[in-house]
Protein backbone atom coordinates (compact mmCIF):
# COMPACT_ATOMS: atom_id res chain seq x y z
CA UNK A 1 0.00 0.00 0.00
CA UNK A 2 1.41 3.25 -1.05
CA UNK A 3 0.05 6.61 0.52
CA UNK A 4 0.77 9.89 1.24
CA UNK A 5 -0.68 13.61 0.55
CA UNK A 6 -1.79 14.89 -3.16
CA UNK A 7 0.50 15.88 -5.57
CA UNK A 8 3.27 13.76 -3.77
CA UNK A 9 3.81 11.31 -6.63
CA UNK A 10 2.27 8.44 -5.61
CA UNK A 11 1.18 7.18 -9.00
CA UNK A 12 4.24 7.58 -10.64
CA UNK A 13 5.83 5.66 -8.11
CA UNK A 14 3.03 3.11 -8.04
CA UNK A 15 3.55 2.36 -11.38
CA UNK A 16 7.09 2.12 -11.18
CA UNK A 17 7.09 -0.30 -8.44
CA UNK A 18 4.21 -2.65 -9.93
CA UNK A 19 6.86 -2.90 -13.67
CA UNK A 20 9.72 -3.79 -11.17
CA UNK A 21 7.74 -6.52 -9.36
CA UNK A 22 6.16 -7.69 -12.54
CA UNK A 23 10.20 -8.11 -14.36
CA UNK A 24 11.17 -9.55 -11.13
CA UNK A 25 8.81 -12.51 -12.14
CA UNK A 26 5.92 -11.08 -9.13
CA UNK A 27 2.85 -9.67 -11.25
CA UNK A 28 1.17 -6.91 -9.90
CA UNK A 29 -1.46 -4.49 -10.57
CA UNK A 30 -2.72 -1.16 -8.85
CA UNK A 31 -5.75 -1.24 -6.31
CA UNK A 32 -7.18 2.55 -5.92
CA UNK A 33 -8.16 4.16 -2.91
CA UNK A 34 -8.73 7.08 -4.08
CA UNK A 35 -12.48 8.37 -3.29
CA UNK A 36 -12.37 10.73 -6.55
CA UNK A 37 -10.85 8.51 -8.89
CA UNK A 38 -14.02 6.25 -8.98
CA UNK A 39 -16.05 8.97 -10.68
CA UNK A 40 -16.36 8.35 -14.56
CA UNK A 41 -15.18 11.76 -16.36
CA UNK A 42 -13.34 12.99 -13.37
CA UNK A 43 -10.46 12.85 -15.16
CA UNK A 44 -8.29 16.30 -15.23
CA UNK A 45 -9.14 17.61 -11.76
CA UNK A 46 -8.36 14.25 -10.03
CA UNK A 47 -4.96 13.78 -12.32
CA UNK A 48 -6.61 10.28 -12.67
CA UNK A 49 -3.74 7.77 -14.61
CA UNK A 50 -3.40 8.30 -18.01
CA UNK A 51 -5.13 5.71 -20.47
CA UNK A 52 -1.02 5.03 -21.59
CA UNK A 53 -0.42 4.67 -17.84
CA UNK A 54 -3.09 2.38 -17.45
CA UNK A 55 -2.07 0.02 -20.26
CA UNK A 56 0.98 -0.03 -18.62
CA UNK A 57 0.12 -1.33 -15.50
CA UNK A 58 -3.86 -2.61 -14.93
CA UNK A 59 -5.59 -0.63 -12.82
CA UNK A 60 -8.51 -1.37 -10.49
CA UNK A 61 -11.45 0.71 -8.65
CA UNK A 62 -11.12 3.66 -11.35
CA UNK A 63 -13.75 4.82 -13.19
CA UNK A 64 -16.68 2.61 -11.84
CA UNK A 65 -19.19 5.33 -10.81
CA UNK A 66 -21.37 7.72 -12.64
CA UNK A 67 -21.13 11.13 -11.02
CA UNK A 68 -24.49 11.11 -9.78
CA UNK A 69 -23.63 8.12 -7.79
CA UNK A 70 -22.22 8.35 -3.75
CA UNK A 71 -19.46 6.71 -2.80
CA UNK A 72 -19.26 5.77 0.81
CA UNK A 73 -16.62 4.12 2.82
CA UNK A 74 -18.45 0.98 3.62
CA UNK A 75 -19.36 0.40 -0.39
CA UNK A 76 -15.84 0.85 -1.19
CA UNK A 77 -14.06 -1.52 1.66
CA UNK A 78 -16.31 -4.31 -0.37
CA UNK A 79 -15.08 -3.22 -3.50
CA UNK A 80 -11.45 -2.57 -3.22
CA UNK A 81 -11.25 -5.99 -0.75
CA UNK A 82 -13.29 -8.09 -3.73
CA UNK A 83 -10.54 -6.52 -6.18
CA UNK A 84 -7.74 -7.49 -3.86
CA UNK A 85 -8.67 -11.21 -3.65
CA UNK A 86 -9.07 -11.36 -7.03
CA UNK A 87 -5.35 -10.11 -7.45
CA UNK A 88 -4.84 -12.70 -4.46
CA UNK A 89 -6.46 -15.30 -6.44
CA UNK A 90 -4.88 -15.12 -9.83
CA UNK A 91 -1.19 -14.57 -7.63
CA UNK A 92 -0.74 -10.83 -8.51
CA UNK A 93 0.20 -8.36 -6.30
CA UNK A 94 -2.10 -6.10 -5.50
CA UNK A 95 -0.42 -2.02 -5.14
CA UNK A 96 -3.28 -0.64 -3.06
CA UNK A 97 -2.96 3.37 -3.56
CA UNK A 98 -4.13 6.50 -2.18
CA UNK A 99 -4.53 9.57 -0.41
CA UNK A 100 -8.47 9.15 0.99
CA UNK A 101 -7.36 8.39 4.25
CA UNK A 102 -10.59 7.06 5.69
CA UNK A 103 -10.93 4.61 2.52
CA UNK A 104 -7.41 2.96 2.58
CA UNK A 105 -7.54 2.30 6.12
CA UNK A 106 -11.63 0.95 5.43
CA UNK A 107 -9.40 -1.46 3.15
CA UNK A 108 -6.79 -2.81 4.94
CA UNK A 109 -7.68 -2.78 8.87
CA UNK A 110 -10.03 -3.96 11.07
CA UNK A 111 -12.79 -1.29 10.39
CA UNK A 112 -16.69 -1.87 10.96
CA UNK A 113 -19.09 0.98 10.82
CA UNK A 114 -21.10 2.09 13.60
CA UNK A 115 -25.02 1.91 13.14
CA UNK A 116 -27.27 4.91 11.82
CA UNK A 117 -30.32 6.42 12.93
CA UNK A 118 -33.09 8.10 10.76
CA UNK A 119 -34.24 10.78 12.55
CA UNK A 120 -30.79 11.90 13.46
CA UNK A 121 -29.28 11.89 10.27
CA UNK A 122 -32.64 13.53 8.38
CA UNK A 123 -32.36 16.51 11.19
CA UNK A 124 -28.63 16.80 10.53
CA UNK A 125 -29.35 16.61 6.60
CA UNK A 126 -31.63 19.51 7.01
CA UNK A 127 -29.51 21.61 9.39
CA UNK A 128 -26.39 21.09 6.42
CA UNK A 129 -28.87 22.24 3.92
CA UNK A 130 -30.47 25.11 5.83
CA UNK A 131 -26.11 26.30 6.93
CA UNK A 132 -23.97 24.58 4.46
CA UNK A 133 -21.17 22.44 5.29
CA UNK A 134 -18.66 24.89 6.76
CA UNK A 135 -21.06 25.58 9.61
CA UNK A 136 -21.18 22.20 10.57
CA UNK A 137 -17.33 21.42 9.89
CA UNK A 138 -16.71 23.93 12.34
CA UNK A 139 -19.00 22.26 14.96
CA UNK A 140 -17.43 19.07 14.54
CA UNK A 141 -13.68 20.75 14.66
CA UNK A 142 -15.08 21.65 18.39
CA UNK A 143 -16.33 18.33 19.62
CA UNK A 144 -13.99 16.41 17.36
CA UNK A 145 -10.88 17.80 16.23
CA UNK A 146 -9.31 14.38 14.53
CA UNK A 147 -12.29 13.75 12.29
CA UNK A 148 -12.44 17.59 11.37
CA UNK A 149 -8.87 17.26 10.07
CA UNK A 150 -9.92 14.04 8.45
CA UNK A 151 -13.02 15.73 6.42
CA UNK A 152 -13.02 18.46 3.95
CA UNK A 153 -15.30 21.32 5.36
CA UNK A 154 -17.10 21.03 1.76
CA UNK A 155 -17.82 17.50 2.38
CA UNK A 156 -21.61 17.77 3.86
CA UNK A 157 -22.34 13.97 3.58
CA UNK A 158 -19.06 12.87 5.81
CA UNK A 159 -19.71 15.49 8.25
CA UNK A 160 -22.97 14.82 8.75
CA UNK A 161 -21.96 11.16 9.08
CA UNK A 162 -19.12 12.50 11.60
CA UNK A 163 -21.91 13.87 14.06
CA UNK A 164 -24.16 11.35 13.76
CA UNK A 165 -22.00 8.50 14.86
CA UNK A 166 -20.95 11.14 17.65
CA UNK A 167 -24.46 12.29 18.95
CA UNK A 168 -25.57 8.35 18.91
CA UNK A 169 -21.99 6.84 20.71
CA UNK A 170 -21.24 9.78 22.93
CA UNK A 171 -18.19 9.53 21.77
CA UNK A 172 -15.52 11.28 19.22
CA UNK A 173 -16.28 9.82 15.87
CA UNK A 174 -12.64 9.14 15.44
CA UNK A 175 -13.05 6.74 18.49
CA UNK A 176 -15.33 4.57 16.18
CA UNK A 177 -12.21 4.16 14.05
CA UNK A 178 -10.11 1.04 14.07
CA UNK A 179 -7.09 0.67 16.00
CA UNK A 180 -3.87 0.28 13.90
CA UNK A 181 -4.45 -3.58 13.19
CA UNK A 182 -4.48 -4.94 10.22
CA UNK A 183 -7.41 -7.56 8.98
CA UNK A 184 -5.57 -8.18 5.60
CA UNK A 185 -2.20 -10.32 5.65
CA UNK A 186 1.13 -9.48 4.50
CA UNK A 187 0.18 -5.58 4.59
CA UNK A 188 3.30 -3.51 3.97
CA UNK A 189 2.12 0.36 4.22
CA UNK A 190 4.91 3.00 1.88
CA UNK A 191 4.79 6.48 2.61
CA UNK A 192 5.51 9.61 0.25
CA UNK A 193 5.96 13.30 1.66
CA UNK A 194 7.99 16.45 1.12
CA UNK A 195 8.63 19.33 2.53
CA UNK A 196 5.84 22.07 2.66
CA UNK A 197 7.40 24.41 0.80
CA UNK A 198 7.84 21.58 -2.07
CA UNK A 199 4.45 20.10 -1.87
CA UNK A 200 2.80 23.93 -1.70
CA UNK A 201 4.48 24.48 -5.29
CA UNK A 202 3.92 21.26 -6.78
CA UNK A 203 -0.09 21.68 -5.91
CA UNK A 204 0.16 25.26 -7.87
CA UNK A 205 1.79 23.34 -10.35
CA UNK A 206 -0.50 20.67 -10.41
CA UNK A 207 -3.33 23.16 -10.57
CA UNK A 208 -1.53 25.14 -13.72
CA UNK A 209 -1.71 22.20 -15.50
CA UNK A 210 -5.64 21.43 -14.84
CA UNK A 211 -6.55 24.48 -15.99
CA UNK A 212 -4.35 24.57 -18.87
CA UNK A 213 -5.29 20.96 -19.94
CA UNK A 214 -9.28 22.03 -19.75
CA UNK A 215 -10.65 21.36 -16.68
CA UNK A 216 -13.44 24.33 -16.21
CA UNK A 217 -14.23 22.24 -19.51
CA UNK A 218 -14.37 19.19 -18.33
CA UNK A 219 -16.83 20.38 -15.97
CA UNK A 220 -18.97 21.82 -18.28
CA UNK A 221 -19.13 18.44 -20.14
CA UNK A 222 -20.35 16.64 -16.75
CA UNK A 223 -23.11 19.25 -15.86
CA UNK A 224 -25.43 17.27 -18.42
CA UNK A 225 -24.27 14.42 -16.67
CA UNK A 226 -25.60 15.38 -13.35
CA UNK A 227 -22.46 16.51 -11.91
CA UNK A 228 -24.29 19.44 -9.76
CA UNK A 229 -26.27 16.42 -8.41
CA UNK A 230 -24.22 14.18 -7.24
CA UNK A 231 -23.61 14.67 -3.37
CA UNK A 232 -20.11 13.39 -3.46
CA UNK A 233 -18.51 14.22 -6.92
CA UNK A 234 -19.60 17.80 -6.58
CA UNK A 235 -17.31 18.11 -3.74
CA UNK A 236 -14.33 17.31 -5.29
CA UNK A 237 -11.64 19.97 -4.67
CA UNK A 238 -11.21 21.50 -8.19
CA UNK A 239 -14.89 20.57 -9.46
CA UNK A 240 -16.55 22.61 -7.11
CA UNK A 241 -14.56 25.66 -7.43
CA UNK A 242 -15.26 25.04 -10.79
CA UNK A 243 -19.12 25.10 -10.41
CA UNK A 244 -18.41 28.01 -7.96
CA UNK A 245 -17.27 30.21 -11.50
CA UNK A 246 -19.49 28.42 -13.68
CA UNK A 247 -22.81 29.74 -11.49
CA UNK A 248 -21.63 33.13 -11.00
CA UNK A 249 -20.09 33.03 -7.53
CA UNK A 250 -16.32 33.44 -8.03
CA UNK A 251 -14.23 35.24 -10.99
CA UNK A 252 -12.20 32.15 -13.13
CA UNK A 253 -9.00 33.65 -11.45
CA UNK A 254 -11.04 32.90 -7.56
CA UNK A 255 -11.61 29.86 -8.50
CA UNK A 256 -8.23 28.75 -9.59
CA UNK A 257 -6.67 30.64 -6.11
CA UNK A 258 -9.37 28.73 -4.33
CA UNK A 259 -8.60 25.21 -5.67
CA UNK A 260 -4.72 25.58 -5.05
CA UNK A 261 -5.50 26.86 -1.35
CA UNK A 262 -7.94 24.04 -0.91
CA UNK A 263 -5.80 21.37 -1.99
CA UNK A 264 -2.51 22.56 0.16
CA UNK A 265 -5.03 23.10 3.33
CA UNK A 266 -6.87 19.26 2.23
CA UNK A 267 -2.59 18.12 1.64
CA UNK A 268 -1.93 19.03 5.27
CA UNK A 269 -4.58 17.42 6.99
CA UNK A 270 -3.36 14.16 4.95
CA UNK A 271 -0.37 14.53 5.60
CA UNK A 272 -0.94 14.40 9.54
CA UNK A 273 -3.56 11.79 9.60
CA UNK A 274 -0.67 9.04 7.59
CA UNK A 275 1.76 10.41 10.70
CA UNK A 276 -0.45 8.94 13.16
CA UNK A 277 0.14 5.65 11.71
CA UNK A 278 3.32 3.74 13.16
CA UNK A 279 3.08 1.24 10.49
CA UNK A 280 3.84 3.62 7.34
CA UNK A 281 7.67 3.14 6.38
CA UNK A 282 8.41 6.63 4.81
CA UNK A 283 10.32 6.58 1.30
CA UNK A 284 11.34 10.04 0.94
CA UNK A 285 9.13 12.71 -1.22
CA UNK A 286 9.61 13.82 -4.70
CA UNK A 287 13.01 15.41 -4.42
CA UNK A 288 14.69 11.78 -4.11
CA UNK A 289 15.96 10.68 -7.44
CA UNK A 290 12.89 7.93 -8.92
CA UNK A 291 15.30 4.88 -8.90
CA UNK A 292 16.04 5.48 -5.26
CA UNK A 293 12.61 5.75 -4.02
CA UNK A 294 12.14 2.54 -6.40
CA UNK A 295 15.15 0.69 -4.61
CA UNK A 296 13.44 1.88 -0.77
CA UNK A 297 10.19 0.72 -1.45
CA UNK A 298 11.33 -2.78 -2.90
CA UNK A 299 13.62 -2.91 0.23
CA UNK A 300 10.16 -2.46 2.49
CA UNK A 301 8.81 -5.28 0.52
CA UNK A 302 11.57 -7.97 0.86
CA UNK A 303 11.79 -7.44 4.41
CA UNK A 304 9.53 -10.21 6.33
CA UNK A 305 6.11 -8.64 6.99
CA UNK A 306 3.91 -8.04 9.69
CA UNK A 307 1.55 -10.68 10.97
CA UNK A 308 -2.21 -10.81 11.52
CA UNK A 309 -3.54 -9.74 14.71
CA UNK A 310 -4.75 -12.20 16.75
Amino acid sequence: MLVGPTAVGKSGLAIALAEHLGAGGRPAEIVNADSMLLYRGMDIGTAKPTPAERARVRHHLVDVLDVTETSTVAEFQTLARAAIEDCLTRGVVPVVVGGSALYVRAVVDEFRFPGTDPDVRARLDAELAERGPAALHERLAAVDPGAAAAILPGNGRRIVRALEVIELTGEPFTASLPAHRYALPDVRQLGLDTDRTTLDSRIADRVDRMWADGLVEEVRGLLDRGLREGRTASRALGYAQVLDHLDGRTSEAEARELTVTGTRKFARRQGSWFRRDPRISWLGGPGDDPDTLLDRAADVLAAPGPALAD
